[in-house]
């Protein structure tokens, strides 16, 4: 029996769009039928540091990546070590999103430092959508106009 192919995709996941579907999927077919695809979210702290302010907290990120069908496991990121998870899970192939901004020889040879002999695949197509990036959805958001009564009823949901 051939051993279980793990592939690695790391993002901040703020506000769920179909980029991150179709990142996901992508980056566990590069493992093969049975590949386990392990995902890293982006503390709030880094997202903070690196991005924006975070809409939606990390284990919440992290509850609904782990719903998406082609998720295995999950796992939050570290403050310290950016290395440790991968050092813990030994993954074989690390996906980068084609959003992302490492250049995969780099990020090789970074991992090799480490002791980490780890493929590292950039992800290149893309599905388009006028909302495909939490940024855009946010903007959005922030510029629509809603009437007075839109948000009646959201308190109640508690």
């Amino acid at each position: 029996m051939d051993d279980i192919i793990k592939v690695m995709a790391t993002g901040t996941f703020d506000i769920i769009h179909p980029g991150h579907g179709f990142y996901l999927s992508e980056a566990k077919k590069l493992g093969g039928e049975d590949a386990t695809l392990i995902v890293v979210i982006a503390t709030d702290k880094t997202v903070k540091k690196n991005k924006h302010i975070p809409i939606i907290p990390q284990e919440q990120r992290a509850e609904m990546i782990s719903l998406l069908g082609c998720v295995d496991e999950v796992y939050i990121g570290s403050e310290g070590d950016p290395y440790e998870i991968v050092k813990s899970q030994k993954p074989d192939i690390i996906a980068i999103g084609p959003d992302q901004h490492f250049d995969p020889e780099t990020l090789h040879n970074s991992l090799l430092k480490e002791g980490l002999d780890v493929d590292v695949v950039k992800i290149r197509d893309y599905k388009k959508f006028e909302l495909d990036s939490s940024c855009k959805i946010i903007r959005k958001i922030k510029h629509t106009h809603f009437n007075s009564n839109a948000f009646d009823g959201c308190d109640d949901q508690e």
